[in-house]
């Protein structure tokens, strides 16, 4: 396939005189920008080849969906989904890289009815099938015989999984689970896909064997009749209704009564139940939650993506949208010029591309980890468990309030869903639910600091991200703390940056261990100390989420060969640190870790890089080689022709197919005739 050079040189033609000016001003090379973040160039020649087999592809085309309705999107995003399946076996893609590029470029803005049995159904099936079970079922889930969906969640628990209340008891006589929803509460509430798409479910239940109830354990349950897809007896499921965004998503309930199952139905890799009903334990309870902390660390790649589709349309939109006037007389400027513009847009830039490679460390950290764990190592499991529950809250925070931010800096256009940017956030603002809600996930994170705190409090070293702990004073041998001597900054390097997080993050550690230590001393209970200290813990769960991010960050930009690419990520290093402890000074002072001084040196640092930026910024978000049908955005166009594209849009609206609207003639003549 050519490179993207000839297709942009012929836009160049009818490209907004502004945007082509940024272009022509970046300092860098966008394309070998592009290759960085695709992990190489022949990763970034292949995901654009399987970009453009779904771009070229008239199947694929399709009306604007905000013109739809519900029920509309629904079957268009199912129409879709089945197209896709087919043409992914047609062209024989099967690496997961490959499916998910030429997913995300098919479905576009949607979310895809079929997304749970990719991202949850089908690696949970690898990952906790013995091989008799693989053997099964993987081939009628690779071919879409059966349609899965992940059933965790319930209408009266979610993230707190010990009380969800499904019931699995086992019967020896007949060598089979029957399966119940013995309350209203219990009954699954929110899955994706399982409304009206998927046949089979992965059910988490609380597993009853000879008396004894052994915790939640996951078992494949049929939920339709293969063939005519109507509901199996004993099964009552559906879609729960319209909600903040996802419409074309059939998130479903799903209650069981006294619905059996085979006993080879269980997912028995690491726990198994005997045909007489005897529990067999699996090495580490954790084991199960496999899935999830690969969802985990995938989230962690969609913040970044989301965030980066937010900051592409706010960056270009601001370089092509001119107001007011800095200068009396001289022409409007464009908005991208004004440094207030800049502060909100250029941080969150800087963010999103922080995320992309925390993300793609998570993912590299996830798969070795993972490897370790089937050879029986189990020891870098708890690390892995908090960084993702951490890492999994901090980043979809700040992209959620984010992609807000970009949004609001649209002005009066923004809200308009020509901008795409209400559909960005109202499809990624529940992962700060799903999957684990975020203060719940920081918590989890504070355990485990918690944890490797006190270890060092009893001499022993911790490794891994929080092996800062070790370096913590007070414990050993000097007599008086250390954060007296606020440490030497160096607002221009990345690694002293590093050095003030990482004290952050122990002071915060050790205060929020302090004060759960006093709570206990005040004989409170355990859980009521923990409650009572509960948000210091997330205080300093963030500082170290805060802290592992800049640290990988930092390490990224010394991987990067090409000098003036180099010198731009490190640019934006150095804004998203320096813009972090501007927005904590509080943090960095109290802790003694810098001074008055420092933090004004540090608040000038962040206007400054601003203005070095503002030259990159259009180029800085062309890299990461969006394209306009993903995007979807008017606002957000490669060639920044906006207005005479808004004026298009909103002559497609349904309200415009006729000029007078029935409800004239219905309601508002017999009104004014009354009056």
């Amino acid at each position: 396939l050519p490179s993207r050079a000839p297709e942009r040189s012929f836009l160049a033609m009818a490209m907004n005189p502004d945007l082509r000016k940024e272009r022509e001003a970046a300092s860098f090379d966008t394309e070998l920008l592009t290759h960085v973040l695709d992990g190489g160039a022949d990763r970034t020649r292949r995901r654009r080849e399987i970009e453009t087999l779904v771009l070229n592809d008239p199947d694929f085309k399709h009306e604007d969906v905000n013109f739809l309705s519900r029920s509309e999107r629904y079957a268009l995003a199912i129409k879709k989904s089945a197209l896709m399946v087919m043409k992914l076996r047609e062209l024989g893609i099967a690496d997961p890289d490959e499916i998910y590029w030429f997913k995300r470029t098919c479905m576009g803005t949607f979310s895809a009815p079929i997304d749970l049995h990719y991202s949850m159904f089908t690696p949970t099936l690898e990952n906790q099938c013995t091989v008799a079970q693989k053997e099964k079922w993987l081939p009628l889930a690779r071919g879409f015989q059966i349609i899965g969906t992940y059933a965790q969640t319930e209408m009266g628990h979610g993230t707190h999984l010990r009380g969800l209340e499904t019931t699995a008891t086992y019967d020896p006589a007949t060598q089979e689970f029957i399966l119940n929803s013995p309350t209203v509460t219990s009954i699954k509430w929110w899955p994706g896909g399982l409304g009206k798409t998927s046949n089979h479910a992965i059910v988490l239940a609380q597993l009853h064997t000879q008396g004894q109830n052994h915790g939640l354990h996951a078992f494949i349950v049929p939920i339709r009749q293969l063939g005519t897809h109507e509901p199996l007896p004993g099964i009552t499921v559906g879609d729960i209704g319209p909600k903040f965004g996802y419409d074309e998503m059939d998130n479903g309930y799903l209650k069981m009564d006294n619905f059996r199952i085979p006993r080879e139905n269980m997912l028995m890799k690491f726990a198994k139940v005997e045909p007489d009903g005897t529990y067999v334990k699996p090495l580490s309870d954790k084991l199960t939650y496999g899935t999830m902390v690969f969802i985990r660390s995938i989230i962690v790649g969609d913040s970044a993506r989301s965030l980066a589709r937010a900051c592409t349309i706010a960056i270009r939109y601001s370089a092509v949208r001119h107001q007011s006037e800095l200068k009396p007389g001289e022409p409007e400027p464009q908005i991208l010029d004004y440094q207030t513009q800049q502060y909100k847009l250029f941080p969150l830039l800087a963010a999103a591309y922080a995320f992309h490679f925390v993300g793609a460390y998570m993912k590299d950290t996830y798969r070795r980890i993972t490897a370790d764990i089937n050879d029986g190592d189990l020891r870098e499991m708890p690390e892995l468990h908090a960084l993702s529950a951490g890492l999994k809250a901090f980043s979809s925070w700040v992209a959620n309030a984010g992609i807000e931010e970009c949004r609001m800096a649209c002005g009066g256009h923004g809200y308009s869903r020509c901008s795409g940017l209400p559909d960005i956030y109202v499809n990624f603002t529940p992962s700060c639910t799903y999957e684990g809600e975020n203060t719940v996930m920081m918590l989890q994170t504070a355990r485990f600091l918690i944890k490797s705190y006190t270890q060092v409090s009893s001499g022993q070293l911790v490794s891994g991200m929080v092996s800062y702990l070790n370096d913590l004073p007070g414990q050993r041998i000097q007599p008086q703390q250390v954060a007296a001597r606020p440490a030497t900054l160096h607002v221009n390097n990345p690694a002293s940056l590093v050095e003030a997080y990482k004290l952050r993050a122990s002071r915060l550690v050790e205060f929020a261990a302090k004060n759960l230590q006093a709570e206990l001393n005040r004989r409170r209970s355990k859980e009521d100390a923990w409650n009572r200290t509960s948000v210091d813990l997330v205080r300093a769960s963030e500082a170290h989420c805060q802290y592992v991010v800049v640290k990988l960050f930092t390490a990224k930009i010394s991987e990067i060969g090409d000098p003036a690419t180099r010198a731009v990520i490190n640019n934006l290093c150095l804004l998203f640190a320096l813009h972090g402890i501007s927005k904590h000074s509080g943090d960095f002072l109290q802790g003694g870790i810098l001074t008055d001084a420092q933090i004004t040196q540090v608040n000038q640092r962040v206007k400054e890089l601003l203005a070095l930026i503002r030259p990159n910024a259009v180029a800085l978000v062309d890299s990461f080689d969006f394209n306009d049908s993903f995007l979807g955005s008017v606002l957000g166009r490669y060639d920044g022709n906006v207005y005479e594209n808004m004026f298009e849009w909103s002559k497609k609206s349904p309200l415009n197919k006729t000029q007078v609207h029935e409800s004239f003639h219905k309601h508002l003549k017999p009104m004014q005739a009354k009056l």
